[in-house]
């Protein structure tokens, strides 16, 4: 079949990484590879760091600050999660208008300027004054700015995940594109030790005052370092390639609208992969957190110690899980992840109830491992999902609607299953559920290991060629 060169991902000669091979370790190409691994995990750092540290602030802080008193403890933590839960909401909405833009323009200026907005809406809920400064605007407010947060950071992730997959050799995508993955335990490390040492160092009256607002006001430091690394990089070849053939094919569309017409296929497996890797990730680090502090009553800095391990492990395994996605393939390591997660709830609680410090390391460090062997693989899976064209609106779209069902309703579900029951089983029983919708999800996947983005490029060329002569 001849080439239609006004279709978009037409094939072109090019030595860049992504056309197969894998290059040296001292070249160019793998040189500008780190370059541009770097500028991707340096925002998105920069991003989850202001992001988790809402979280565990909504735990430790904002459900003593910013609401009325109540007998129950786990009402206002509730109620906080609910405002932790707006930015979920907001994520996808990110995702879909900085896909549709960032498949346009390109995924760099989208994320400089998701940086810019989750910095400013950051630093502003340190200034925010308490329910007993200005009543319920507090909350309000807060809510404004948590909206702000999550749509940022629901533009983030897909830009910052193809700006390396777009650049990753075939062979070792799995591996280049889990880094920015791993930015989001280092960003979580990195809240973690901001409020760790605040309340340590300061008194309880202290640490609820003022102490927790200068975690968000170190924002604007860490954002302007973020966004002068970004802007040392550039698009990928294969994108401005891609770029310049819609321009040039006026009937071509791209954006959300187009990826669900198109490719509803890898929308909805992308959601399946992500529901239970979400849900097992959240209650590791969140609901975690309010089980060992409100149920055991165990003490804030030793709990945010021990959480802090194993981020450090966690950043540690995700690129080791990325390499064994290349080698063993997509799906094994993906199902044996969602076969570990159904398990883990069943473990870990009553090693929580134990209140020993290191069967708790323990059992937290294995809950993030068995997370990675998901997580590390998901930029790679979803890349190779979508032609260049609507790729960046179809990963966004994948990933960050189904936070809205998984993530962000994880520690409320969690929360209510405690208070109600009493007991961690039923948590345990909504995990293996959730685990079980993203192993129905791994079966329904192709493997698409080693692939090249070029050829998924061709296939979409393909089927648009054949639609226009229909």
């Amino acid at each position: 079949m001849a080439v239609d060169n006004s279709a978009p991902g037409s094939s072109r000669t090019t030595t860049d990484p992504a056309d197969g091979g894998s290059a040296g370790a001292g070249s160019p190409a793998r040189s500008g590879l780190r370059k541009v691994v770097a500028a991707s995990m340096a925002g998105t750092i920069v991003e989850w760091y202001e992001f988790f540290l809402y979280a565990t602030a909504a735990t430790l802080v904002f459900n003593v600050i910013f609401f009325p008193a109540s007998d129950n403890p786990l009402d206002n933590i509730i109620k906080a999660f609910l405002t932790y839960a707006v930015g979920f909401v907001a994520r996808p909405l990110g995702g879909i208008v900085f896909g549709h833009f960032g498949d346009r323009y390109g995924r760099k200026k989208l994320l400089q300027l998701a940086i810019i907005l989750v910095g400013v809406s950051t630093f502003l809920m340190g200034c925010l004054p308490t329910f007993d400064a200005i009543g319920y605007a507090a909350p309000i407010l807060l809510i404004v700015l948590r909206f702000f947060q999550g749509f940022a950071v629901g533009g983030e992730w897909g830009g910052a995940v193809l700006l390396v997959a777009e650049h990753s050799p075939n062979r070792e995508r799995g591996f280049w594109a889990s880094w920015p993955q791993a930015a989001v335990p280092a960003g979580n490390l990195l809240a973690t030790i901001v409020l760790l040492v605040l309340s340590r160092t300061l008194s309880e009256e202290a640490f609820l005052g003022w102490g927790w607002r200068v975690g968000f006001w170190l924002s604007v430091v860490i954002v302007a370092v973020g966004y002068y690394i970004r802007t040392k990089v550039t698009d990928a070849p294969i994108f401005k390639e891609t770029q310049a053939e819609v321009e040039a094919a006026k009937k071509v569309q791209y954006g959300v609208f187009e990826v669900l017409r198109r490719y509803p296929r890898g929308v909805f497996t992308a959601m399946g992969l992500r529901f239970g890797e979400n849900i097992m990730y959240y209650l590791v680090v969140t609901f975690s957190i309010t089980y060992m502090s409100a149920h055991l009553g165990m003490d804030t800095s030793t709990i945010l110690t021990l959480i802090l391990f194993a981020h450090v492990v966690h950043f540690c395994v995700i690129p080791v899980a990325g390499r064994l996605s290349d080698r063993l393939g997509r799906k094994p390591v993906y199902a044996t992840g969602a076969v570990l997660a159904a398990v883990w709830g069943f473990v870990a609680f009553p090693l929580f109830d134990t209140k020993n410090d290191w069967l708790i390391v323990g059992i937290l460090i294995v809950g993030l491992m068995i997370h990675a062997l998901m997580y590390a693989g998901q930029p790679a899976i979803m890349s190779e999902m979508f032609p260049t064209r609507m790729r960046y609106s179809g990963v966004s779209l994948g990933y960050q609607v189904t936070s809205i069902v998984a993530g962000s309703l994880a520690p409320i579900i969690a929360t209510m299953l405690l208070s109600n029951f009493g007991t961690w089983v039923p948590v345990a029983i909504y995990l293996a559920l959730a685990a079980g919708v993203t192993l129905i999800a791994v079966a329904a996947l192709r493997e698409t290991v080693g692939i090249s983005l070029r050829d998924v490029d061709a296939a979409d060329r393909e089927k648009f060629v054949e639609r226009v002569r229909a």
